[in-house]
């Protein structure tokens, strides 16, 4: 299932056009403005839009990704409790639209410390589960490049995080391969990307991996910077890429594109990405 962050511009409705239009399988999509706290509520006429654009597009699975105000390992109590309403808030529009899946990067410690920021996460995560008991919707912790006090660019912080949780089952992650190279993992080799999966098993494990982000990456490996390039067009290249989408531990997995648009750029790229998978 390959496809692309599409946008919403113009109303939710449209993102299932949007991905129809790139031949997409699965979307990722921003459920609201992502530079502001608040979210206009979603109502029943919208959501009906949604669901119905989303039945009539062929697209299989809907992603979301969170705000990146959100910050559920803040040590500052103000913008921790802001944080995690608003990322309870996104949960619950999630299950409005039907959209299984909230990828969300899990925090920064902002100088706490990693040890007091991956205990602050996992009581965030405690906190909104609790609350949204009754919701369809499992977030997914993203592999981060591992900016500034950014958590989540070692496996060993997602295990540390699902280990602290009371119901680690509803938890799952999201990898991204730009944040991989970019943490430190060297994907592009063939040894070194078997070991990267075979570490994430051991840690972490494979089953929990329910979404995946492919983009290149503009800067080297252990850069610790998010800069995503177009496919075959970075560091990665595009044996990285042929090797991903071939995997059969990673098969069923919806992956979707965060590279520069536009839609005809995507529609290109998953034309490239069905092409190194051997099935056009």
């Amino acid at each position: 299932m390959l496809g692309a962050h599409v946008s919403t511009a113009g109303g939710l409705a449209r993102a299932p056009e949007n991905g129809r239009a790139i031949a997409a399988e699965a979307i990722q999509v921003f459920t609201r403005n992502q530079v502001q706290w608040k979210g206009r509520p979603i109502g029943k006429r919208e959501e009906a839009a949604f669901r119905a654009a989303l039945v009539s597009s062929g697209i299989r699975v809907v992603l979301s990704h969170g705000s990146y105000l959100v910050n559920l390992a803040s040590p500052v109590r103000s913008l921790l409790n802001r944080s995690r309403a608003a990322f309870l808030a996104e949960m619950r529009r999630c299950h409005a639209l039907g959209i299984r899946y909230l990828i969300f990067h899990p925090g920064a410690h902002m100088g706490a410390g990693e040890k007091a920021g991956l205990a602050t996460i996992a009581q965030s995560l405690d906190h909104v589960l609790e609350r949204g008991a009754a919701l369809d919707v499992m977030p997914l912790l993203e592999v981060t490049a591992g900016q500034g006090s950014c958590l989540g660019h070692r496996f060993e912080h997602l295990r540390d995080i699902l280990a602290r949780l009371r119901k680690p089952e509803r938890v799952g992650v999201c990898l991204d391969t730009c944040h991989l190279y970019a943490a430190g993992y060297d994907i592009v080799t063939p040894r070194g990307y078997d070991r990267a999966l075979e570490e994430l098993d051991r840690l972490v494990g494979l089953h929990r991996v329910r979404a995946m982000h492919l983009n290149d990456a503009k800067l080297g490996l252990g850069s610790r910077r998010d800069r995503h390039e177009s496919i075959g067009e970075g560091h990665l290249g595009l044996a990285t890429f042929r090797r991903v989408v071939r995997d059969p531990r990673l098969r069923g997995i919806p992956k979707v594109l965060e590279t520069p648009g536009p839609l005809s750029r995507w529609a290109a790229e998953l034309r490239l990405l069905r092409k190194l998978r051997g099935h056009v």
